[in-house]
Formats: C-alpha cells, structure tokens, sequence
C-alpha cells in the first residue's frame, strides 16, 4: 500500500509518500514541503498548494491520503490557514476517488514514538529510524508528513479491517440465525 501524508499549513505544507505494509518493513518514496509567501494573497497561496499536492498525486498514485486532523491552537489565524490546506489536500484526494484518512496529533505521536505527547524532535527521530534514514527530515512538516503515512500504513490498515468486520458482521449474523431456525431433516 501506498500512503500520501499530509501536514497541512499555509507557509508549509509537509509532503510524504511512504511504501509498505502492516508487519514489513516501510519504505520512503518522497518527502518534501510546499511552501507559499505571506506576500501573496490566501487564495493565490492555496493555489500552490494545491499544485503541489496534485503533482505528488500525479507521480506516486497513491492509494489512500492521511491528513493532520486540524485541533484547536489559540492562534485563530494559523488554524484558519491550516483548515484551509487540509480542506485542499481532501479536494485533491476526493477528486481522484481516494480514501482520506484524518490523524489527531496524539494519535500519529503515539504511533509512531509510542508517546502521545512525543516532541517534534523524537517524531523526527523515530520516523528516521522506522524509515531507515540516515538523517531526519527536514523541515519537522516533512518529518511530520511521513509519520502520518507511516501512522496510516499502521493503523489505517487494521482499521479498514476492522470496518470490514463490522460491516460483515449482520450478514454473518443473519446466516446464522437463519441456520439455527431451520429444522432438522
């Protein structure tokens, strides 16, 4: 599976591709960071980060997105810009039919540190670490981008199974009570 991270911010929109699978190892494909002046104007802004995000689509195909679920900062300007580019990395993503996957801090934190409330210094470590860098990302928004795949690969995977289940679960139900009414020949 591949997954497209995405840590969503209007000066720095952190990008990641990772490669991998539930129990194997994972493998980096692309990292990086869209960046857009303060000079230009919010939509022109989401304009570039809308380009950059369509250009790593285009040239990796992945098939899910996970996004950095928006929490609340007290600063009201840098959570209206974050919402802003998450809500164009969730265009770009629904436009080519792709599953979006939305991670809270915490959650990508303690998937891939084990801490919850890890710093951005240890994130960066031990998304070196399981990627097989040789130096963490830089800046912390890539680093950032490939936890969040890497978190999806994690827990997406197991989550999408445990849907699956759940979905199934009436069916298998039904099946078996309908087994259990008829009489024995």
């Amino acid at each position: 599976m591949r997954v497209l991270g995405i840590d969503p911010g209007l000066t720095r929109c952190g990008i990641g591709v990772v490669e991998g699978a539930l129990g194997r190892p994972l493998r980096m494909l692309d990292v990086g960071v869209v960046r857009t002046s303060a000079h230009l104007s919010v939509p022109e802004r989401l304009v570039t980060i809308e380009a950059g995000i369509d250009a790593r689509l285009d040239e990796h195909e992945p098939d899910a997105v996970a996004i950095e679920r928006i929490f609340a900062r007290s600063d009201v300007s840098t959570i209206m810009g974050t919402a802003q580019a998450a809500g164009i990395a969730m265009v770009c993503a629904a436009r080519r039919g792709l599953p979006v996957a939305l991670h809270t801090p915490s959650e990508v934190k303690a998937a891939v540190s084990g801490n919850g409330r890890a710093d951005k210094a240890q994130v960066g470590a031990m998304v070196t670490r399981i990627l097989r860098l040789d130096a963490p990302p830089k800046p912390a928004d890539a680093a950032d981008a490939l936890a969040l795949a890497i978190t999806h690969l994690w827990r997406g995977g197991a989550q999408a199974r445990i849907d699956a289940a759940v979905a199934a679960a009436p069916r298998t139900a039904n099946r078996l009570t309908a087994r259990t009414v008829r009489s024995p020949r």
